[in-house]
C-alpha cells in the first residue's frame, strides 16, 4: 500500500474568528481524512502558541474549552518542536480566519520552515487582508470602488477626518468596521460622525483593530463568490451566492445572519441577476484573483450597485469551510462533494510543490440504506436542518450505511434531494429551491457548462450526479425506505406521530418508540412519571399550567398579583416560563418580574415569532418562539446553581448550594440504556441559547465535570440515576436529559428529556460519546444509534 499523505491542519489563532476556524478545520478533517490521507491537527491559541491536538479534541470543543484544556489535553510546542512537527508532514493546510491565518503571519512562518502550504502566498495575503489598502489597490488598478477613510487608534483626529468624509461624500449613512477584521465582527451602520466615531471607539476599546475603515454604506444587492485555479493556474470564478436581506433600521450581514440558520436572510446561489451580469462578477474576480497574486482558492464578497456597477469590498484568502459554508454551496453546484473540493485543493498545492497525491479506490462494497429525514415545521426546524446534513455528511464517511438525504417540508411532502439542495441555510431556502429546479436549471445550464469548461476537469474530480429533486407523500417515503434517520426536533418527529407510522410500516428508526416519544415530548407528563423516583434522588423543579387565553383581559395589576401568587407556589423568586412540548431553547425565557411576564403573554397572545433582545429584564438575546401560537404554557420554579464562568482560561467556581446545570447523553436499548459522562453547561445568559447549543464557537461544556469541584463517586451515582430515569421514561436508542445535579452526592433535579437530541457538527453528545471507553469519534456514533434500533 502506497504512503499516507500527511496534511497539517493548522487552525484557531488570535482572531475574534478562532471559532469560524475549528468549524473549518473539523470539517477539512470530516471530509479530508481516509485510507489516503491523514489530516495532523495543529491549535494556535490567542498567543498564536502552537499545540499539537488530536482529530478527537477537534470534535469535541469550542475554543473556549480548548483554552481552558490545552494544558490538560494538548501537547504544546515550541518553535522548533512545531518546526519538526510541520516539517514530518507532506503539506500544510492553514484553516484560520483573520490575524495570523489571512494576512500573510502562517503563512511567511511556514516559508520560514520550508513547508510546502495551500492557499495563497504572504505578498496576496498582505495585499488582500486589510480592507482600506485593498480598496485603494484595486481602485489604482482601475476597478470600481466607494470612497473610504482610516481612521489610526493612536492619533487624535478621528473627529476632523470623520468631520470631512462625510461632508464631501454627503454621507447619509456609513459602515464602520475594523480594517483587517472578518465575519462581519464589529462592522455597525451609522448615521452621524458622532455615530461614527462612537463605533470606532468600541472597536479600539475592545482590541478588535488599531485601524478602522469608514465608507459610505453601500446601497445595493450583496454577493459573494468562490474562485478556483484550474491545473493550469488559471482562475475560474464558480457561480456566486446573492445574499436576499432587509438593511433597514441599520440592520447589517452579521455574524449572527452568517453562521446561524435565519429566516432574516436567504440566499440565492446562483443569484438572481441575469447572465450577463453573473459573467461580468465572475470575469472581475478571477482578474483580482490574479491581480493579487492568490492561490488555490479564495472568497471575494462584493455589491452589486443600482447603476450595474460591481464593488468588491472584501477579499478572503482563506475561505469559511464549516459545512454549508460558500465554498461548499458554491462548489456543489457544479457535482464536488465536500470530499471533492478538499481533495481538489489539495492536490492543485501538491501539484506546484511536486508532490505525489494519493489517488482514491473507489468502494465496491454494499452498504445498507438510510434515509435521513430533517426539517419539519417546528420551532426547532433550523436546528434539525443542521442536525440531519450533518448525519448525512458524517454516515457518507461509514463502512456500512449509505445515506441519503431527504426534506420534511412546512406542508409534511417529502423531497429527495440531490447533494447540492441540502447546503441551503433553512428549511424555506431549501423547499424553494426544489420547487422551482427545474425552471431554474433551465437558466443555470449555460452558466454551469462555462464553468465546467473552464475548469477543465480531470476524471472522478466532481462526483456528485445532477438530479431533480423527487416531492412524494410522507407515505410514499416511508414505503420507499428501509431505514429511517429521523433527524426532525420537536413536532412530528419527537411527539410520536411519525415513530408510529414508521413503526405500523415495520420499519426501523433511531431513537425512542412511540411511546417513549410521546411523554418526552410533554415537559409536565415526563415530570409526572418520575414523580415515584424522587425516595432514590431523582427530582423535578415544581410546575404549574396555564392557559394562554386565561391572560386575555389581564391588566397590569393582575400581572403583579399573578406573579406574587405564582413565586409563592413555586417557591422561587424569580420564574422560568417555558412551551409544554417544543425544545432547543424555543420560547424558554426567565422572568423576573410582572413586567416581563405581561411582555411575554403579549407576545404569545399575539403569536410574534420572536422577543427581540432587550425588551424583558436582563433579557440578553433574541427568544425564537414557536411557530404556532401556543395555548398552553408551563411555569417553572428557578433553580440555582452554583456560578461557574471561563475566565482567562481557567474555570472560576462560586458555591452557592452545590447544585450544577449539566446534560447527560444516552445510548442503548430500551430499558437497558447506559449514561455516558455528563457535561457541565457555562452558559454566558440565563437561558442556553441556541448559539451555545448548537453553533460551533460559543459556549462552553466540561465534560465530565471537574473535580474536585464535582465528586467522582457523585457523577457515578448521577449516571445510575439517570439510566432509572430514561427506564421510567421508556426511553430507548438515544436521548439526551438535562438536569440540575448536586456536585456532592449526584441526587438530580431533571429539567427534560430530549428523546431526538442535536446532532449538529458540534453538539455535546459527541464530546459525551469521545469520552467513552473505548472513545466514539461522530461517524462511530452515529453507527452505534443505527446498530442498537436494530437494523
Amino acid at each position: 500500500m502506497s504512503k499516507k499523505l500527511k496534511v497539517a491542519i493548522l487552525c484557531g489563532g488570535p482572531s475574534a474568528e478562532r471559532g469560524i476556524s475549528l468549524n473549518s478545520a473539523r470539517s477539512v478533517c470530516d471530509h479530508l481524512q481516509s485510507e489516503t490521507i491523514e489530516v495532523v491537527p495543529i491549535y494556535f491559541d490567542h498567543l498564536k502558541r502552537a499545540y499539537e491536538i488530536s482529530r478527537g479534541q477537534l470534535y469535541s470543543n469550542t475554543p473556549s474549552d480548548f483554552d481552558f484544556k490545552l494544558h490538560q489535553s494538548g501537547k504544546p510546542l515550541s518553535k522548533e518542536q512545531l518546526k519538526k512537527k510541520l516539517k514530518s508532514v507532506d503539506i500544510a493546510f492553514p484553516a484560520m480566519h483573520g490575524t495570523f491565518g489571512e494576512d500573510g503571519g502562517v503563512q511567511r512562518m511556514l516559508e520560514k520552515f520550508g513547508v510546502p502550504y495551500v492557499g495563497s502566498p504572504v505578498e496576496a495575503c498582505k495585499r488582500a487582508f486589510d480592507k482600506y489598502e485593498a480598496n485603494e489597490y484595486i481602485k489604482e488598478h482601475g476597478f470600481y470602488t466607494l470612497p473610504s477613510t482610516v481612521l489610526k487608534g493612536h492619533l487624535k483626529d478621528h473627529k476632523k477626518v470623520l468631520d470631512k468624509f462625510f461632508k464631501e461624500h454627503n454621507i447619509k449613512r456609513a459602515a464602520v468596521k475594523p480594517a483587517t477584521g472578518g465575519s462581519s465582527i464589529g462592522v455597525e451602520s451609522v448615521s452621524t460622525v458622532k455615530e461614527a466615531l462612537e463605533a470606532s471607539h468600541r472597536i479600539f476599546s475592545k482590541r478588535l483593530d488599531t485601524r478602522v475603515v469608514v465608507e459610505p454604506f453601500c446601497k445595493g444587492i450583496e454577493f459573494t463568490v468562490i474562485i478556483l485555479q484550474n491545473r493550469f493556474g488559471l482562475p475560474v470564478a464558480v457561480l456566486p451566492t446573492e445574499m436576499e436581506l432587509s438593511y433597514d433600521d441599520h440592520e447589517i450581514f452579521d455574524y449572527r445572519k452568517k453562521y446561524l440558520a435565519t429566516r432574516q436572510v436567504t440566499y440565492h446561489c446562483p443569484p438572481r441577476f441575469d447572465n450577463d451580469t453573473i459573467e461580468k462578477i465572475q470575469i472581475q474576480a478571477e482578474q483580482l484573483f490574479q491581480l493579487l497574486g492568490m492561490r488555490d482558492f479564495a472568497r471575494f464578497d462584493g455589491w452589486l450597485l443600482p447603476d450595474g456597477n460591481i464593488w468588491f469590498s472584501d477579499f478572503n484568502p482563506i475561505s469559511g469551510m464549516e459545512q454549508n459554508s460558500f465554498l461548499f454551496m458554491q462548489t456543489s453546484q457544479i457535482g464536488m462533494s465536500h470530499k471533492d473540493l478538499l481533495r481538489y485543493v489539495v492536490k492543485q498545492a501538491c501539484r506546484r510543490y511536486d508532490i505525489n497525491f494519493p489517488e482514491e479506490k473507489k468502494e465496491t462494497k454494499k452498504k445498507k440504506h438510510v434515509n435521513v429525514l430533517f426539517g419539519g415545521k417546528s420551532a426547532e426546524r433550523q436546528v434539525s436542518l443542521m442536525s440531519g446534513t450533518n448525519v448525512w455528511l458524517k454516515l457518507r464517511q461509514s463502512k456500512k450505511y449509505e445515506p441519503h438525504p431527504y426534506l420534511l417540508d412546512e406542508n409534511h411532502n417529502v423531497w429527495k434531494l440531490p447533494y447540492f439542495m441540502t447546503l441551503n441555510h433553512t428549511v424555506e431556502e431549501v423547499r424553494e429551491v426544489a420547487e422551482h429546479a427545474k425552471k431554474d436549471e433551465d437558466r443555470l445550464h449555460r452558466l454551469k457548462e462555462r464553468v465546467y469548461a473552464k475548469l477543465n476537469l480531470e476524471p472522478n474530480t466532481a462526483t456528485e450526479p445532477f438530479f431533480y429533486p423527487e416531492k412524494m407523500p410522507l407515505k410514499d417515503f416511508i414505503k420507499k425506505s428501509d431505514y429511517v434517520f429521523i433527524g426532525l426536533h420537536g413536532g412530528i418527529g419527537e411527539n410520536g406521530e411519525l415513530q408510529a407510522m414508521l413503526e405500523k410500516a415495520g420499519l426501523k428508526h433511531n431513537g425512542s418508540d412511540t411511546k417513549g416519544s410521546l411523554l418526552g415530548m410533554n415537559k409536565y407528563e415526563t415530570a409526572k412519571a418520575i414523580e415515584h423516583l424522587e425516595k432514590d434522588g431523582m427530582y423535578t423543579a415544581k410546575k404549574k399550567i396555564m392557559k394562554v387565553e386565561d391572560f386575555k383581559s389581564f391588566k397590569a395589576l393582575d400581572y403583579k398579583r399573578l406573579f406574587t401568587q405564582l413565586k409563592k407556589e413555586l417557591g422561587s423568586r424569580t420564574l422560568i416560563v417555558k412551551p409544554i412540548g417544543d425544545g432547543c431553547s424555543a420560547g424558554i425565557a426567565r422572568l423576573f418580574g410582572p413586567k416581563s411576564l405581561q411582555i411575554y403573554i403579549e407576545h404569545a397572545e399575539r403569536g410574534e415569532a420572536c422577543i427581540p433582545a432587550g425588551m424583558m429584564q436582563e433579557q440578553e438575546s433574541i427568544i425564537e418562539m414557536p411557530p404556532r401560537k401556543m395555548k398552553e404554557l408551563m411555569f417553572e420554579q428557578y433553580i440555582s446553581t452554583d456560578q461557574t464562568r471561563v475566565v482567562n482560561d481557567k474555570l472560576k467556581w462560586t458555591r452557592k448550594c452545590d447544585f450544577i446545570e449539566i446534560t447527560m447523553g444516552l445510548i442503548g436499548p430500551k430499558g437497558k440504556m447506559k449514561a455516558m459522562n455528563p457535561s457541565l453547561t457555562v452558559a454566558s445568559g440565563h437561558i442556553l441559547s441556541l448559539e451555545e447549543k448548537f453553533q460551533g464557537g460559543t459556549g462552553v461544556n466540561i465534560t465530565p465535570p471537574p473535580q474536585p469541584y464535582v465528586k467522582a463517586s457523585a457523577t457515578k451515582k448521577a449516571k445510575e440515576r439517570m439510566e432509572k430515569v430514561a427506564k421510567a421514561l421508556g426511553l430507548g436508542g438515544y436521548a439526551r436529559i438535562d438536569a440540575f445535579m448536586h456536585v456532592k452526592t449526584g441526587e438530580l433535579i431533571i429539567i427534560e428529556a430530549n428523546t431526538l437530541p442535536g446532532l449538529t457538527a458540534s453538539t455535546v453528545i459527541y464530546h459525551q460519546a469521545l469520552e467513552e471507553k473505548p472513545s466514539m469519534y461522530p461517524t462511530d456514533f452515529l453507527e452505534k444509534i443505527i446498530e442498537v434500533s436494530g437494523y
